[in-house]
């Protein structure tokens, strides 16, 4: 009960906000794609055309967002985030209910909002590590983790319900409300920031939009971490759609019992993630990140094996409890590396790498799934993306780092002090 006293009042404030657009965001989860198909009745590749085009086309928008954040105050970035994606959101149910809603509009809100996301989740970041002690960043992260997942548990099947009441732009509407009410909620914080770091001298645009992914590639233990997401990542996103069809389709289940089959497995989620701090403490940070990343790999190669009936349905229910118990105990661990391991002058940037790399890599993969689907059936597709998930588990930081993140040189640009070295930076 101390720890959680010592993350203080502002930290309680902070979680609360997102919290609120945690529920939102699950609430909605999948309503661009369902507004989509419910009320222009777009077909499945223009439905996929929109999540792949709001992830390429937002890193256009959020690479030289990420340079600008980096040296400006982070709460007012992350509370105009919550207000734009407030406003785009809140654009759909308006324009349908007048009519006048298009499949254009729907790319530029997908667009927008994976764009203030990314803006968002890269100030946080860097926000998070100055309000919160060292000792504290895993409990921090893990209770956001423990948020996240309980918010996934039961977000949709509240969205399943308000559809099924108001029509399918009513989850959009509450998204909506749930960023303003995290602007409110972030905008209660009391502590003063920190002075963000200052600009290069002489910046140059080109040169500090890389500036992330240098720092990213200098240093081991992200370098090996950043590929991991990337395969991992990919390969999962790459079964979302099919295990959809596979369910839907080839296993005849009912839409409330896909949704229930894929809500359930989130509660391992809930689990893990409030292991994390128990198992770092008896096992060690380094031992946990390398287990629980191998661990999260095991379980998508199952997936093309659940035969019909309820067999099927428990096979995939218990794979996903798997994969999303691991994922849970590895994120916080991870996010806290990463944190740990990243200079302050670089935090924005390499988050927003991160992000973008990640946003777009997963939507070319969920393109190539579905062109392996076409080719070798869904089985087939699914089947290649446990192989690959499994795969990632070679691309983990298994040799330990001997220099610190203190220790890794900043981009030829912008040279910022040393610090005392951490040992963070040897996963």
């Amino acid at each position: 009960m101390a720890r959680q006293v010592t993350l203080g009042p502002d930290f309680r404030r902070l979680w609360g906000a997102y919290a609120i657009s945690a529920a939102g965001s699950a609430i909605a989860m999948g309503a661009l794609p369902l507004v989509a198909l419910l009320v222009l009745h777009s077909s499945a590749l223009q439905v996929s055309l929109l999540a792949a085009l709001s992830a390429m086309a937002s890193a256009v928008i959020a690479l030289p967002l990420g340079v600008r954040i980096e040296h400006q105050y982070k709460r007012p970035v992350m509370i105009t985030a919550d207000l734009v994606r407030c406003a785009v959101l809140v654009s759909v149910p308006v324009a349908a209910a007048f009519g006048v809603l298009t499949f254009v509009h729907l790319c530029a809100v997908g667009i927008l909002q994976t764009a203030a996301a990314v803006a968002f989740d890269a100030a946080s970041g860097a926000h998070l590590k100055a309000l919160v002690l060292p000792d504290r960043r895993l409990r921090a992260n893990s209770l956001f983790e423990t948020t996240n997942w309980i918010s996934v548990s039961a977000g949709p099947p509240v969205g399943g319900l308000l559809v099924g009441v108001l029509g399918p732009t009513a989850t959009m509407a509450a998204d909506a409300v749930s960023f303003l009410g995290s602007a409110l909620g972030i905008r209660r914080i009391r502590r003063p920031e920190p002075a963000p770091p200052p600009s290069a001298a002489a910046p140059h645009l080109g040169h500090d939009i890389a500036a992330g992914w240098q720092y990213i590639l200098e240093h081991r233990g992200l370098r090996s971490l950043f590929c991991n997401s990337l395969l991992f990542g990919g390969s999962i996103m790459m079964t979302s759609p099919l295990i959809a069809v596979l369910m839907l389709r080839d296993l005849g289940l009912a839409p409330w019992q896909y949704g229930l089959a894929l809500g359930l497995p989130c509660l391992g989620g809930v689990l893990g993630s409030r292991l994390t701090s128990l198992l770092t403490r008896r096992f060690g940070q380094r031992r946990i990140l390398l287990s629980s990343g191998v661990a999260r790999t095991l379980w998508t190669i199952l997936l093309p094996l659940a035969p019909s009936g309820a067999l099927g349905v428990f096979i995939i229910v218990a794979a996903d409890f798997g994969l999303l118990f691991a994922a849970g105990v590895f994120n916080p661990s991870f996010t806290t590396y990463r944190m740990e391991a990243t200079q302050d002058a670089f935090m924005t940037r390499v988050g927003t790498s991160w992000s973008v790399s990640s946003k777009i890599c997963q939507a070319v993969f969920m393109i190539a799934g579905g062109f392996i689907a076409e080719a070798a059936g869904v089985r087939g597709a699914l089947f290649i993306a446990g192989v690959l998930c499994l795969s990632s588990a070679l691309l983990l930081p298994w040799r330990k780092a001997h220099t610190s993140a203190a220790g890794i040189p900043a981009p030829a640009a912008e040279r910022v002090p040393e610090t005392t070295p951490t040992q963070a930076d040897s996963p």
